[in-house]
Protein backbone atom coordinates (compact mmCIF):
# COMPACT_ATOMS: atom_id res chain seq x y z
CA UNK A 1 0.00 0.00 0.00
CA UNK A 2 1.05 3.45 -0.78
CA UNK A 3 2.14 5.88 2.15
CA UNK A 4 -0.99 7.82 3.68
CA UNK A 5 0.84 11.08 2.53
CA UNK A 6 1.35 10.21 -1.09
CA UNK A 7 -2.14 9.06 -0.65
CA UNK A 8 -3.54 11.87 0.15
CA UNK A 9 -1.43 14.17 -2.24
CA UNK A 10 -2.80 12.59 -5.05
CA UNK A 11 -6.12 12.38 -3.98
CA UNK A 12 -6.01 15.67 -3.95
CA UNK A 13 -4.37 16.50 -7.19
CA UNK A 14 -7.19 14.38 -8.83
CA UNK A 15 -9.38 16.35 -7.45
CA UNK A 16 -7.84 19.25 -8.29
CA UNK A 17 -8.56 18.87 -11.47
CA UNK A 18 -11.84 17.89 -11.73
CA UNK A 19 -12.57 21.49 -10.12
CA UNK A 20 -10.53 22.98 -12.67
CA UNK A 21 -12.78 21.15 -15.43
CA UNK A 22 -15.54 22.59 -13.63
CA UNK A 23 -14.46 26.02 -13.29
CA UNK A 24 -13.29 26.16 -16.91
CA UNK A 25 -16.92 25.27 -17.76
CA UNK A 26 -18.53 28.56 -15.65
CA UNK A 27 -16.26 30.73 -16.69
CA UNK A 28 -16.08 30.41 -20.38
CA UNK A 29 -20.14 29.55 -20.69
CA UNK A 30 -22.20 31.51 -22.16
CA UNK A 31 -25.59 30.75 -20.94
CA UNK A 32 -26.74 32.17 -17.68
CA UNK A 33 -27.51 29.08 -15.87
CA UNK A 34 -23.94 27.98 -16.22
CA UNK A 35 -22.21 30.98 -15.37
CA UNK A 36 -24.40 32.53 -12.58
CA UNK A 37 -25.29 29.48 -11.35
CA UNK A 38 -22.93 26.79 -12.18
CA UNK A 39 -25.45 23.73 -13.53
CA UNK A 40 -22.49 21.64 -14.78
CA UNK A 41 -20.47 19.01 -13.13
CA UNK A 42 -16.96 17.09 -14.10
CA UNK A 43 -15.02 13.93 -12.89
CA UNK A 44 -12.26 11.82 -13.85
CA UNK A 45 -12.59 8.02 -14.30
CA UNK A 46 -9.44 5.48 -14.36
CA UNK A 47 -8.95 3.62 -17.63
CA UNK A 48 -12.16 1.05 -15.73
CA UNK A 49 -14.42 3.46 -15.69
CA UNK A 50 -13.79 3.49 -11.66
CA UNK A 51 -15.05 6.97 -10.30
CA UNK A 52 -11.83 8.50 -9.18
CA UNK A 53 -12.66 12.12 -8.41
CA UNK A 54 -15.60 14.72 -8.91
CA UNK A 55 -16.06 18.68 -8.80
CA UNK A 56 -17.94 19.49 -5.64
CA UNK A 57 -21.14 20.93 -8.09
CA UNK A 58 -24.35 19.56 -8.89
CA UNK A 59 -24.90 16.08 -6.82
CA UNK A 60 -27.34 14.70 -9.00
CA UNK A 61 -25.20 15.53 -11.54
CA UNK A 62 -21.75 13.81 -10.28
CA UNK A 63 -23.02 10.61 -9.76
CA UNK A 64 -24.76 9.78 -13.21
CA UNK A 65 -21.86 10.17 -14.89
CA UNK A 66 -20.55 7.13 -14.27
CA UNK A 67 -23.89 4.79 -15.17
CA UNK A 68 -23.67 6.91 -18.50
CA UNK A 69 -19.83 5.75 -18.90
CA UNK A 70 -20.52 2.47 -18.43
CA UNK A 71 -23.78 2.61 -20.70
CA UNK A 72 -21.41 3.95 -23.83
CA UNK A 73 -18.64 1.54 -22.99
CA UNK A 74 -20.87 -1.38 -22.71
CA UNK A 75 -23.12 -0.47 -25.68
CA UNK A 76 -21.32 1.73 -27.86
CA UNK A 77 -17.83 2.32 -28.37
CA UNK A 78 -15.44 -0.23 -26.72
CA UNK A 79 -12.23 0.25 -25.75
CA UNK A 80 -9.78 -0.26 -28.05
CA UNK A 81 -12.59 1.23 -30.48
CA UNK A 82 -11.36 4.82 -28.91
CA UNK A 83 -8.51 6.91 -30.20
CA UNK A 84 -6.28 9.87 -28.56
CA UNK A 85 -8.61 12.75 -29.68
CA UNK A 86 -12.06 11.57 -29.87
CA UNK A 87 -14.98 13.12 -27.73
CA UNK A 88 -18.22 11.46 -27.16
CA UNK A 89 -21.20 13.23 -26.60
CA UNK A 90 -24.74 12.00 -26.05
CA UNK A 91 -27.90 14.09 -23.97
CA UNK A 92 -30.07 10.14 -24.22
CA UNK A 93 -32.07 9.07 -20.74
CA UNK A 94 -32.74 6.10 -22.53
CA UNK A 95 -29.55 4.83 -23.84
CA UNK A 96 -28.32 1.41 -24.44
CA UNK A 97 -32.08 0.47 -23.60
CA UNK A 98 -32.18 1.53 -20.08
CA UNK A 99 -32.36 4.74 -18.06
CA UNK A 100 -28.55 4.92 -17.78
CA UNK A 101 -28.02 7.63 -19.73
CA UNK A 102 -28.47 11.31 -19.11
CA UNK A 103 -30.50 12.50 -16.85
CA UNK A 104 -32.87 14.21 -18.94
CA UNK A 105 -32.37 15.80 -22.40
CA UNK A 106 -30.48 19.46 -21.60
CA UNK A 107 -27.86 17.70 -19.34
CA UNK A 108 -25.33 17.03 -22.19
CA UNK A 109 -22.84 14.25 -21.14
CA UNK A 110 -19.10 14.52 -22.99
CA UNK A 111 -16.62 11.89 -22.73
CA UNK A 112 -13.11 12.50 -23.71
CA UNK A 113 -10.63 8.92 -23.89
CA UNK A 114 -7.23 9.95 -21.95
CA UNK A 115 -3.50 8.04 -23.88
CA UNK A 116 -0.82 7.74 -22.27
CA UNK A 117 2.34 8.67 -24.08
CA UNK A 118 2.70 5.12 -24.80
CA UNK A 119 -1.05 5.24 -26.42
CA UNK A 120 -2.49 3.20 -23.36
CA UNK A 121 -6.34 3.90 -22.26
CA UNK A 122 -5.23 5.32 -18.98
CA UNK A 123 -8.88 7.75 -17.80
CA UNK A 124 -11.93 9.45 -18.93
CA UNK A 125 -12.44 13.38 -19.02
CA UNK A 126 -16.32 13.51 -18.18
CA UNK A 127 -17.85 16.74 -18.31
CA UNK A 128 -22.20 17.31 -18.04
CA UNK A 129 -23.54 20.72 -18.78
CA UNK A 130 -27.41 22.02 -18.79
CA UNK A 131 -27.89 23.31 -22.01
CA UNK A 132 -30.47 26.43 -22.12
CA UNK A 133 -32.20 24.86 -25.26
CA UNK A 134 -32.64 21.33 -27.22
CA UNK A 135 -35.42 21.91 -29.06
CA UNK A 136 -38.80 20.38 -27.34
CA UNK A 137 -41.98 21.84 -27.18
CA UNK A 138 -41.05 25.05 -25.49
CA UNK A 139 -38.04 27.28 -24.88
CA UNK A 140 -38.67 26.67 -21.05
CA UNK A 141 -40.40 23.88 -19.12
CA UNK A 142 -43.11 22.22 -19.20
CA UNK A 143 -45.67 19.57 -19.05
CA UNK A 144 -44.55 16.76 -21.39
CA UNK A 145 -45.46 13.41 -21.56
CA UNK A 146 -43.24 11.60 -24.04
CA UNK A 147 -39.40 12.08 -24.40
CA UNK A 148 -39.62 13.54 -28.22
CA UNK A 149 -41.43 16.51 -26.45
CA UNK A 150 -38.37 17.52 -24.20
CA UNK A 151 -35.68 18.10 -27.32
CA UNK A 152 -33.41 16.35 -29.54
CA UNK A 153 -32.26 12.67 -28.65
CA UNK A 154 -28.66 12.04 -29.24
CA UNK A 155 -27.26 8.47 -28.59
CA UNK A 156 -23.60 8.19 -28.10
CA UNK A 157 -21.74 9.47 -30.80
CA UNK A 158 -18.52 10.52 -31.68
CA UNK A 159 -18.34 14.65 -31.71
CA UNK A 160 -14.98 14.48 -32.80
CA UNK A 161 -13.06 11.55 -33.95
CA UNK A 162 -9.57 11.49 -33.91
CA UNK A 163 -9.12 15.43 -33.23
CA UNK A 164 -11.50 15.73 -36.40
CA UNK A 165 -15.19 17.62 -35.76
CA UNK A 166 -18.23 15.71 -37.03
CA UNK A 167 -18.95 19.00 -38.89
CA UNK A 168 -22.69 17.15 -39.79
CA UNK A 169 -23.01 16.20 -36.32
CA UNK A 170 -22.22 19.95 -35.23
CA UNK A 171 -24.74 21.34 -37.50
CA UNK A 172 -27.70 18.79 -36.71
CA UNK A 173 -27.07 20.16 -32.84
CA UNK A 174 -26.93 23.76 -33.73
CA UNK A 175 -30.06 23.66 -36.05
CA UNK A 176 -32.33 21.76 -33.30
CA UNK A 177 -32.04 24.83 -30.77
CA UNK A 178 -33.76 27.92 -30.89
CA UNK A 179 -30.37 29.18 -28.80
CA UNK A 180 -27.83 28.61 -31.56
CA UNK A 181 -25.03 31.17 -30.02
CA UNK A 182 -25.27 29.73 -26.56
CA UNK A 183 -25.55 26.08 -27.58
CA UNK A 184 -22.17 26.32 -29.70
CA UNK A 185 -20.45 28.62 -26.63
CA UNK A 186 -21.56 25.88 -24.10
CA UNK A 187 -20.39 23.33 -26.15
CA UNK A 188 -17.21 24.88 -26.69
CA UNK A 189 -16.90 25.16 -22.49
CA UNK A 190 -17.73 21.58 -22.18
CA UNK A 191 -14.73 20.73 -24.86
CA UNK A 192 -12.11 23.24 -22.75
CA UNK A 193 -12.83 21.51 -19.86
CA UNK A 194 -12.46 17.58 -21.11
CA UNK A 195 -9.38 18.69 -22.66
CA UNK A 196 -8.09 20.16 -18.86
CA UNK A 197 -9.30 16.93 -17.47
CA UNK A 198 -7.14 15.57 -20.17
CA UNK A 199 -4.16 17.70 -19.49
CA UNK A 200 -4.19 17.40 -15.85
CA UNK A 201 -4.10 13.59 -15.58
CA UNK A 202 -1.52 13.46 -18.28
CA UNK A 203 0.75 15.88 -15.50
CA UNK A 204 -0.23 13.70 -12.64
CA UNK A 205 1.32 10.06 -14.47
CA UNK A 206 4.18 12.53 -15.72
CA UNK A 207 4.93 13.30 -12.71
CA UNK A 208 4.55 9.63 -10.66
CA UNK A 209 4.45 7.44 -12.75
CA UNK A 210 1.09 5.41 -14.51
CA UNK A 211 2.63 2.28 -12.74
CA UNK A 212 2.43 4.19 -8.74
CA UNK A 213 -0.87 6.55 -10.24
CA UNK A 214 -2.83 3.15 -10.65
CA UNK A 215 -1.32 1.43 -7.58
CA UNK A 216 -2.24 4.62 -5.45
CA UNK A 217 -5.97 4.50 -7.18
CA UNK A 218 -6.63 0.69 -5.71
CA UNK A 219 -5.35 2.00 -2.49
CA UNK A 220 -7.92 4.93 -2.62
CA UNK A 221 -10.63 2.80 -3.97
CA UNK A 222 -10.43 0.41 -1.12
CA UNK A 223 -10.09 3.17 1.45
CA UNK A 224 -12.77 5.19 0.87
CA UNK A 225 -14.71 1.57 1.02
CA UNK A 226 -13.29 0.49 4.04
CA UNK A 227 -14.62 3.78 5.69
CA UNK A 228 -17.83 3.41 4.25
CA UNK A 229 -18.15 0.27 5.49
CA UNK A 230 -17.03 1.01 9.05
CA UNK A 231 -20.02 3.84 9.19
CA UNK A 232 -22.37 1.40 7.68
CA UNK A 233 -21.40 -0.81 10.55
CA UNK A 234 -21.85 1.71 13.21
CA UNK A 235 -25.92 1.55 12.06
CA UNK A 236 -27.50 -1.27 13.92
CA UNK A 237 -28.54 -4.15 11.62
CA UNK A 238 -32.45 -4.09 10.56
CA UNK A 239 -35.28 -2.67 8.30
CA UNK A 240 -35.88 0.61 8.43
CA UNK A 241 -38.86 2.24 6.34
CA UNK A 242 -41.14 5.38 5.24
CA UNK A 243 -42.75 6.73 3.10
CA UNK A 244 -43.54 10.37 0.72
CA UNK A 245 -45.71 12.14 -1.89
CA UNK A 246 -45.31 13.89 -4.73
CA UNK A 247 -47.50 15.97 -6.78
CA UNK A 248 -49.62 16.17 -3.53
CA UNK A 249 -52.10 18.86 -4.50
CA UNK A 250 -53.44 16.76 -7.01
CA UNK A 251 -51.77 17.47 -9.71
CA UNK A 252 -52.62 15.00 -12.76
CA UNK A 253 -54.19 11.99 -10.67
CA UNK A 254 -51.66 13.16 -7.60
CA UNK A 255 -50.75 12.32 -4.47
CA UNK A 256 -47.95 9.63 -5.86
CA UNK A 257 -46.46 7.47 -3.22
CA UNK A 258 -42.62 6.62 -3.20
CA UNK A 259 -41.71 3.85 -0.81
CA UNK A 260 -38.65 2.76 0.94
CA UNK A 261 -36.85 0.09 2.93
CA UNK A 262 -33.41 0.38 4.10
CA UNK A 263 -32.03 -2.82 4.89
CA UNK A 264 -28.70 -2.61 6.98
CA UNK A 265 -27.00 -5.97 7.23
CA UNK A 266 -23.17 -5.89 8.68
CA UNK A 267 -20.87 -3.28 6.09
CA UNK A 268 -23.37 -3.38 3.65
CA UNK A 269 -26.59 -1.34 3.04
CA UNK A 270 -29.54 -1.56 0.66
CA UNK A 271 -31.97 0.80 -0.41
CA UNK A 272 -35.22 -1.09 -1.87
CA UNK A 273 -37.58 1.01 -3.50
CA UNK A 274 -39.93 -1.17 -4.33
CA UNK A 275 -43.76 -0.61 -3.65
CA UNK A 276 -43.38 2.77 -5.09
CA UNK A 277 -45.46 3.84 -7.70
CA UNK A 278 -45.99 3.30 -11.51
CA UNK A 279 -44.76 5.71 -13.55
CA UNK A 280 -47.07 8.52 -14.88
CA UNK A 281 -47.60 10.20 -18.32
CA UNK A 282 -45.66 13.29 -17.17
CA UNK A 283 -42.23 14.45 -16.97
CA UNK A 284 -41.84 13.41 -13.35
CA UNK A 285 -40.29 10.16 -13.60
CA UNK A 286 -36.75 9.57 -12.22
CA UNK A 287 -34.68 7.55 -14.88
CA UNK A 288 -32.55 4.76 -12.99
CA UNK A 289 -29.07 6.71 -13.30
CA UNK A 290 -31.05 9.62 -11.49
CA UNK A 291 -32.07 7.68 -8.35
CA UNK A 292 -28.57 5.65 -7.72
CA UNK A 293 -27.48 10.08 -7.70
CA UNK A 294 -29.61 10.85 -5.30
CA UNK A 295 -29.64 7.65 -3.12
CA UNK A 296 -25.93 7.90 -3.29
CA UNK A 297 -26.05 11.62 -2.09
CA UNK A 298 -28.06 10.98 0.57
CA UNK A 299 -25.21 8.59 1.90
CA UNK A 300 -22.54 10.76 1.61
CA UNK A 301 -24.80 12.74 3.67
CA UNK A 302 -25.21 10.77 6.48
CA UNK A 303 -21.52 9.50 6.26
CA UNK A 304 -18.17 11.13 7.23
CA UNK A 305 -17.40 14.14 4.96
CA UNK A 306 -13.82 13.54 5.62
CA UNK A 307 -14.18 9.98 3.64
CA UNK A 308 -12.96 10.46 -0.44
CA UNK A 309 -15.68 10.63 -2.74
CA UNK A 310 -14.86 8.05 -5.49
CA UNK A 311 -16.11 4.33 -7.10
CA UNK A 312 -15.20 3.15 -3.40
CA UNK A 313 -18.15 4.25 -1.68
CA UNK A 314 -20.67 3.23 -3.68
CA UNK A 315 -19.17 -0.58 -3.55
CA UNK A 316 -21.02 -1.15 -0.10
CA UNK A 317 -24.34 0.19 -1.38
CA UNK A 318 -27.07 -1.84 -3.19
CA UNK A 319 -30.01 -0.13 -4.94
CA UNK A 320 -33.08 -1.87 -6.03
CA UNK A 321 -35.10 0.38 -8.09
CA UNK A 322 -38.13 -2.04 -9.93
CA UNK A 323 -38.62 -1.04 -14.11
CA UNK A 324 -41.62 1.35 -14.92
CA UNK A 325 -42.45 3.34 -11.71
CA UNK A 326 -41.46 6.88 -10.86
CA UNK A 327 -37.62 5.97 -9.80
CA UNK A 328 -36.97 3.82 -12.65
CA UNK A 329 -38.59 4.72 -15.92
CA UNK A 330 -39.17 3.30 -19.17
CA UNK A 331 -38.94 4.59 -22.82
CA UNK A 332 -40.81 6.88 -23.85
CA UNK A 333 -41.97 8.17 -20.70
CA UNK A 334 -40.98 11.87 -20.25
CA UNK A 335 -38.48 12.49 -17.48
CA UNK A 336 -37.46 16.22 -18.05
CA UNK A 337 -38.76 17.29 -14.13
CA UNK A 338 -37.17 14.09 -12.95
CA UNK A 339 -36.07 16.42 -9.71
CA UNK A 340 -39.44 16.46 -8.51
CA UNK A 341 -39.01 12.65 -7.55
CA UNK A 342 -35.44 13.03 -6.73
CA UNK A 343 -35.77 15.55 -4.06
CA UNK A 344 -38.12 13.53 -2.57
CA UNK A 345 -35.56 11.04 -2.73
CA UNK A 346 -33.49 12.73 -0.38
CA UNK A 347 -35.99 12.94 2.51
CA UNK A 348 -37.32 9.77 2.04
CA UNK A 349 -34.09 8.37 2.95
CA UNK A 350 -33.48 11.09 5.58
CA UNK A 351 -36.83 9.75 7.21
CA UNK A 352 -35.84 6.10 7.18
CA UNK A 353 -32.66 6.28 8.60
CA UNK A 354 -33.92 8.88 11.46
CA UNK A 355 -35.31 5.36 13.06
CA UNK A 356 -31.69 4.13 13.21
CA UNK A 357 -29.12 7.23 12.96
CA UNK A 358 -30.81 10.17 14.43
CA UNK A 359 -28.01 12.09 15.26
CA UNK A 360 -27.17 12.11 11.31
CA UNK A 361 -30.57 12.96 9.83
CA UNK A 362 -31.75 16.34 8.88
CA UNK A 363 -35.78 17.06 8.20
CA UNK A 364 -37.86 17.58 5.10
CA UNK A 365 -36.29 20.43 3.07
CA UNK A 366 -38.10 22.89 0.63
CA UNK A 367 -37.40 20.48 -2.55
CA UNK A 368 -37.30 21.94 -5.93
CA UNK A 369 -38.13 24.78 -7.15
CA UNK A 370 -37.86 26.30 -10.59
CA UNK A 371 -39.27 29.18 -12.52
CA UNK A 372 -38.22 30.08 -15.87
CA UNK A 373 -39.87 32.44 -18.61
CA UNK A 374 -38.98 33.99 -22.05
CA UNK A 375 -40.44 37.21 -23.77
CA UNK A 376 -39.02 39.63 -26.66
CA UNK A 377 -38.15 43.50 -26.14
CA UNK A 378 -36.59 44.69 -28.93
CA UNK A 379 -36.22 48.03 -27.71
CA UNK A 380 -34.38 46.79 -24.54
CA UNK A 381 -32.93 43.56 -25.65
CA UNK A 382 -32.86 43.54 -29.22
CA UNK A 383 -29.63 41.09 -29.70
CA UNK A 384 -28.62 37.60 -28.33
CA UNK A 385 -30.91 35.18 -27.08
CA UNK A 386 -33.13 32.48 -29.39
CA UNK A 387 -33.35 33.35 -33.19
CA UNK A 388 -36.06 35.64 -33.07
CA UNK A 389 -34.44 37.47 -30.22
CA UNK A 390 -36.62 35.88 -27.42
CA UNK A 391 -34.81 36.06 -24.04
CA UNK A 392 -34.68 33.32 -21.58
CA UNK A 393 -33.89 33.26 -17.98
CA UNK A 394 -35.23 32.21 -15.13
CA UNK A 395 -33.73 30.54 -11.47
CA UNK A 396 -33.36 27.48 -9.45
CA UNK A 397 -35.22 29.38 -6.60
CA UNK A 398 -33.79 28.84 -3.47
CA UNK A 399 -36.05 27.70 -0.25
CA UNK A 400 -36.10 26.88 3.24
CA UNK A 401 -33.62 23.92 4.54
CA UNK A 402 -34.58 20.96 7.37
CA UNK A 403 -32.96 21.25 10.43
CA UNK A 404 -30.51 18.33 12.45
CA UNK A 405 -30.24 17.15 15.49
CA UNK A 406 -27.35 19.88 16.32
CA UNK A 407 -28.24 23.23 13.93
CA UNK A 408 -30.97 24.73 12.28
CA UNK A 409 -31.56 24.77 8.57
CA UNK A 410 -30.06 27.25 6.15
CA UNK A 411 -32.21 29.74 4.87
CA UNK A 412 -32.57 30.60 1.11
CA UNK A 413 -30.36 27.82 -0.63
CA UNK A 414 -31.20 25.20 -3.44
CA UNK A 415 -31.17 21.91 -1.09
CA UNK A 416 -29.77 18.68 -1.53
CA UNK A 417 -29.21 17.34 -5.30
CA UNK A 418 -29.08 20.82 -6.69
CA UNK A 419 -26.98 22.78 -5.00
CA UNK A 420 -26.86 25.88 -7.34
CA UNK A 421 -26.17 29.46 -6.50
CA UNK A 422 -28.53 32.12 -6.92
CA UNK A 423 -27.84 33.98 -9.92
CA UNK A 424 -27.13 38.14 -9.67
CA UNK A 425 -30.44 39.93 -10.18
CA UNK A 426 -28.25 42.57 -12.34
CA UNK A 427 -27.50 39.65 -14.30
CA UNK A 428 -30.75 38.29 -15.42
CA UNK A 429 -31.99 41.89 -16.04
CA UNK A 430 -29.12 43.11 -18.01
CA UNK A 431 -29.79 39.47 -20.36
CA UNK A 432 -33.71 39.91 -20.24
CA UNK A 433 -36.57 42.28 -20.03
CA UNK A 434 -37.94 41.88 -16.30
CA UNK A 435 -37.14 43.26 -13.43
CA UNK A 436 -37.07 42.13 -9.83
CA UNK A 437 -39.43 43.98 -7.44
CA UNK A 438 -38.52 41.87 -4.52
CA UNK A 439 -36.17 39.14 -3.01
CA UNK A 440 -36.78 38.59 0.58
CA UNK A 441 -36.95 36.06 3.53
CA UNK A 442 -40.77 35.51 4.89
CA UNK A 443 -40.95 36.04 8.58
CA UNK A 444 -42.83 32.89 10.63
CA UNK A 445 -42.39 30.26 8.13
CA UNK A 446 -39.77 28.18 9.61
CA UNK A 447 -40.08 24.37 11.26
CA UNK A 448 -40.19 25.33 14.68
CA UNK A 449 -38.23 23.11 17.02
CA UNK A 450 -35.23 22.79 19.28
CA UNK A 451 -33.34 23.61 16.17
CA UNK A 452 -35.56 25.17 13.39
CA UNK A 453 -35.93 24.79 9.80
CA UNK A 454 -34.62 27.37 7.40
CA UNK A 455 -37.21 30.19 6.18
CA UNK A 456 -38.67 30.73 3.26
CA UNK A 457 -38.38 32.88 0.15
CA UNK A 458 -40.56 35.63 -1.80
CA UNK A 459 -39.41 36.44 -4.85
CA UNK A 460 -41.43 38.66 -6.97
CA UNK A 461 -40.69 40.20 -10.53
CA UNK A 462 -42.27 41.84 -13.35
CA UNK A 463 -42.05 40.75 -17.02
CA UNK A 464 -41.11 44.36 -19.76
CA UNK A 465 -41.35 42.20 -22.52
CA UNK A 466 -43.68 40.89 -24.56
CA UNK A 467 -45.48 37.53 -25.39
CA UNK A 468 -44.16 36.13 -21.98
CA UNK A 469 -44.10 32.02 -22.04
CA UNK A 470 -43.36 31.09 -18.10
CA UNK A 471 -43.22 27.97 -16.28
CA UNK A 472 -42.74 26.69 -13.22
CA UNK A 473 -42.24 23.84 -10.88
CA UNK A 474 -42.40 24.02 -6.81
CA UNK A 475 -43.30 21.44 -4.36
CA UNK A 476 -45.06 20.78 -0.81
CA UNK A 477 -48.01 23.06 -1.77
CA UNK A 478 -50.49 20.84 0.23
CA UNK A 479 -48.60 18.93 2.31
CA UNK A 480 -45.80 20.70 4.17
CA UNK A 481 -41.72 19.37 4.66
CA UNK A 482 -42.14 17.56 8.16
CA UNK A 483 -40.39 18.14 10.92
CA UNK A 484 -38.54 15.28 13.15
CA UNK A 485 -38.50 14.01 16.80
CA UNK A 486 -41.46 16.83 17.87
CA UNK A 487 -40.21 19.45 15.38
CA UNK A 488 -42.91 21.41 13.53
CA UNK A 489 -43.63 21.24 9.93
CA UNK A 490 -43.00 24.10 7.60
CA UNK A 491 -44.24 26.40 5.20
CA UNK A 492 -46.15 25.23 2.19
CA UNK A 493 -45.20 26.60 -1.60
CA UNK A 494 -47.19 29.13 -3.43
CA UNK A 495 -47.13 30.78 -6.78
CA UNK A 496 -49.41 34.34 -7.46
CA UNK A 497 -49.68 36.06 -11.01
CA UNK A 498 -50.51 39.75 -10.18
CA UNK A 499 -50.28 39.54 -6.61
CA UNK A 500 -52.53 42.42 -4.99
CA UNK A 501 -53.39 43.54 -8.94
CA UNK A 502 -57.75 43.62 -10.00
CA UNK A 503 -56.59 39.98 -11.99
CA UNK A 504 -54.66 38.53 -8.67
CA UNK A 505 -54.04 34.55 -9.74
CA UNK A 506 -52.97 32.29 -7.28
CA UNK A 507 -51.89 29.44 -9.38
CA UNK A 508 -53.82 25.86 -8.35
CA UNK A 509 -51.09 23.73 -8.81
CA UNK A 510 -47.21 23.87 -7.60
CA UNK A 511 -46.53 23.07 -11.45
CA UNK A 512 -47.95 22.33 -14.98
CA UNK A 513 -48.05 23.44 -18.24
CA UNK A 514 -46.60 26.39 -19.43
CA UNK A 515 -48.08 30.54 -18.83
CA UNK A 516 -48.48 32.91 -21.31
CA UNK A 517 -47.89 36.44 -19.75
CA UNK A 518 -48.77 40.52 -20.72
CA UNK A 519 -46.46 43.10 -20.05
CA UNK A 520 -46.17 44.32 -16.92
CA UNK A 521 -47.23 40.45 -15.51
CA UNK A 522 -45.70 39.63 -11.97
CA UNK A 523 -44.89 36.68 -10.58
CA UNK A 524 -44.61 36.16 -7.32
CA UNK A 525 -42.81 32.62 -5.58
CA UNK A 526 -43.20 31.44 -1.94
CA UNK A 527 -41.33 28.82 -1.39
CA UNK A 528 -41.98 26.18 0.71
CA UNK A 529 -39.44 25.83 4.25
CA UNK A 530 -37.94 22.93 5.89
CA UNK A 531 -39.53 20.78 8.60
CA UNK A 532 -37.89 21.34 12.53
CA UNK A 533 -36.34 19.09 14.81
CA UNK A 534 -37.10 18.43 18.04
CA UNK A 535 -39.16 19.78 20.73
CA UNK A 536 -40.14 23.87 19.79
CA UNK A 537 -40.30 24.36 23.70
CA UNK A 538 -36.42 23.13 24.05
CA UNK A 539 -34.99 25.85 21.99
CA UNK A 540 -32.62 27.93 23.50
CA UNK A 541 -34.17 31.31 24.48
CA UNK A 542 -31.38 33.35 23.54
CA UNK A 543 -31.91 31.98 19.99
CA UNK A 544 -35.57 32.70 20.43
CA UNK A 545 -34.77 36.33 20.91
CA UNK A 546 -32.18 36.83 18.32
CA UNK A 547 -34.48 35.51 15.66
CA UNK A 548 -37.06 38.11 17.23
CA UNK A 549 -34.69 40.76 17.08
CA UNK A 550 -34.09 40.45 13.07
CA UNK A 551 -37.20 40.07 12.62
CA UNK A 552 -37.19 36.51 11.77
CA UNK A 553 -40.10 35.04 13.90
CA UNK A 554 -42.79 37.35 15.39
CA UNK A 555 -43.56 38.03 19.14
CA UNK A 556 -46.89 36.30 18.73
CA UNK A 557 -44.80 33.42 17.31
CA UNK A 558 -41.85 33.35 19.94
CA UNK A 559 -44.72 32.77 22.35
CA UNK A 560 -47.19 30.20 20.19
CA UNK A 561 -44.43 28.38 18.76
CA UNK A 562 -41.85 28.26 21.07
CA UNK A 563 -43.32 28.81 24.36
CA UNK A 564 -40.88 32.47 24.96
CA UNK A 565 -42.87 35.49 26.43
CA UNK A 566 -41.21 38.77 25.15
CA UNK A 567 -42.30 42.06 26.07
CA UNK A 568 -43.88 43.88 23.35
CA UNK A 569 -42.35 47.22 24.21
CA UNK A 570 -39.49 46.47 25.52
CA UNK A 571 -38.34 43.71 23.84
CA UNK A 572 -37.15 42.00 27.08
CA UNK A 573 -37.87 38.21 27.84
CA UNK A 574 -40.45 37.57 30.73
CA UNK A 575 -38.72 34.37 31.88
CA UNK A 576 -41.58 34.08 34.74
CA UNK A 577 -44.43 33.69 32.05
CA UNK A 578 -42.00 31.62 29.69
CA UNK A 579 -40.98 29.42 32.49
CA UNK A 580 -44.92 29.44 33.01
CA UNK A 581 -45.82 28.15 29.46
CA UNK A 582 -42.90 26.33 29.23
CA UNK A 583 -44.33 24.31 32.04
CA UNK A 584 -41.29 24.63 33.90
Amino acid sequence: MANAILLEVINNALRSVAEQMSATMVRSSYSTIVKEMMDCSSAIFDGQGRLLAEGANVPIHLNCLGPCLNTVLTKYFAREDLNPGDLILTNHPYAGGKSLGSHHTKDLIMIAPVFSENNELVAFSVTMLHHKDVGGVWTGDSWTVEIWQEGFLMEPVKLYDKGMRNEALWKVILNNTRNPRDMKGDLMAQISACNIGIKGFKQIIGKYGIELVDEVVEDLLNYSEKLTRNEIRSIRDGKYTHEEKILDDGFEGGPYSIKLTVIVEGDNITFDYTGTDKQIRGPINSPLSATISATYYAMRCITNAYIPTNQGCHRPISVIAPEGTLVNCTMPIGCFQRMVTDHILVDLIMGAMAQAIPGKVMADSCGTNYDFCSGTNLETHPRGGEINHRQYWGEIVPGGLGARADSDGVTIMSCHVTNCPIPPLEAQEIEAPMIFIERSILPDSEGAGKYRSGFSQRRKWKLVGYDGIFSHVSQKSKIPPQGLFGGMPGETSKWIINEGKENERILDYAMGDVIFLDYGDTITCITASGGGYGNPYERDIKKVKEDVDMGLVSIGNAAAKYGVVIDSDTHEVNIEETNQLRGI
